[in-house]
């Protein structure tokens, strides 16, 4: 039940991220890398993204399925005989 609530939390709040984006991005600021991806902005835009997609997958369980591409890509990660199947 904590993870049903703390995932519709983080849907709730990648909402709130798209839709304040110019008052979150006025609060943090600009740094000079945030220009070669889209600014402040896109990068609240790419944040609320991930974490909308990640709470839907912790809300499903299918976290194991939605992160074993990243994992592979760490040292020392799963194998490919590990992955999970689709």
């Amino acid at each position: 039940m904590s993870n049903f609530l703390i995932s519709l939390a983080g849907i709730i709040l990648s909402v709130l991220m798209i839709k304040y984006r110019e008052r979150v991005g006025d609060m943090f600021g600009e740094a000079d890398w945030m220009q070669k991806v889209g600014g402040i902005y896109g990068i609240i835009f790419i944040s609320a993204i991930a974490i909308f997609f990640f709470s839907i997958a912790k809300m499903t369980g299918t976290t194991d399925i939605f992160l074993s591409p990243l994992i592979n890509l760490l040292p020392g990660g799963h194998s490919v005989e590990n992955m999970p199947s689709f």
